[in-house]
């Protein structure tokens, strides 16, 4: 069974960093590229940030390059989003994701909130 769980999320003021953790199991890691997807109140998912399977490459969103730097330990399962320079307007609900062959799989996601 294919599960993510992300952890990390909190208050933090404008300007602050979190670090964003997910851990997986159920599949293959070091075979799948993995996201980020945030979702704020009232407003469609928006994806974030990519990185491959090998780590060779990652993409970002233009609301987040140069702030949010994505990356993954093969050695822990674990997929990293590291957030810096956080801004009111990044908060939401983070998620992972995966896609699996033909199913799509996401965690619970945890709560990110930027406020003074």
């Amino acid at each position: 069974e294919v599960q993510l769980v992300e952890s990390g999320g909190g208050m933090v003021q404008p300007g602050g960093s979190l670090r964003l953790s997910c851990a997986t199991s159920g599949f293959t890691f070091t075979d799948f590229d993995m996201n980020w997807v945030r979702q704020a109140p009232g407003k469609r998912p928006e994806w974030l940030s990519a990185i491959n399977s090998g780590a060779t490459e990652t993409l970002y969103a233009d609301s987040v390059k140069g702030r949010f730097t994505i990356s993954r330990d093969t050695a822990k399962n674990t997929v990293y989003l590291e957030m810096n320079n956080l801004k009111p307007e990044d908060t939401a609900v983070y998620y992972c994701n995966v896609g699996v062959y033909e199913y799509d799989y996401w965690g619970q996601g945890t709560q990110v909130t930027v406020s003074s």
